[in-house]
């Protein structure tokens, strides 16, 4: 599996949205400017977040984004399957049916595609965000935080 701009880009927005305070909606420009991501862009796969209810829209002067969830409850897999992104590893296989090594090859990228799914639900924007952070405190950086 291979990380898209597009799933790049949707996951910076999140954790910048996960930095609010008390998840105050947040402007489509303030995020790209902090994370240097195209604003039309942006606003894109914000929407397609929205329909998948990882982010809520907010109108009106003080409006913007912000989760529609605490950064515990959402997934780095739930992100990504929301602006489309394939957690497909390999192209599609089938292996020579008389070909012991095929199968075996075969039923270990089975296997292996499992597990990686699995870990992509089970890692949280929440484990993401502490991870930047500890990241970020061991650089000896400041509090801002650019993806």
């Amino acid at each position: 599996m291979k990380l898209t701009t597009r799933g790049h880009y949707s996951v910076k927005a999140l954790l910048d949205l996960s930095l609010q305070p008390k998840n105050r909606p947040v402007s489509v420009k303030a995020i790209a400017q902090r994370q240097d991501i195209p604003a039309p862009y942006l606003e894109k796969l914000l929407i397609e977040m929205r329909r998948a209810g990882i982010v809520e829209s907010i109108r009106g002067v003080q409006g913007g984004y912000k989760l529609a969830r605490s950064p515990a409850q959402i997934s780095l897999g739930q992100i990504l399957e929301s602006v489309g992104e394939t957690i497909e590893p390999l192209p599609r296989h089938s292996p020579a049916p008389t070909q012991a090594e095929d199968w075996v090859t075969f039923t270990l990228w089975q296997r292996l595609h499992q597990k990686l799914k699995e870990a992509l639900y089970t890692i949280t924007l929440a484990d993401l965000y502490y991870d930047a952070r500890s990241w970020q405190a061991a650089q000896g950086e400041a509090t801002s935080f650019v993806v």
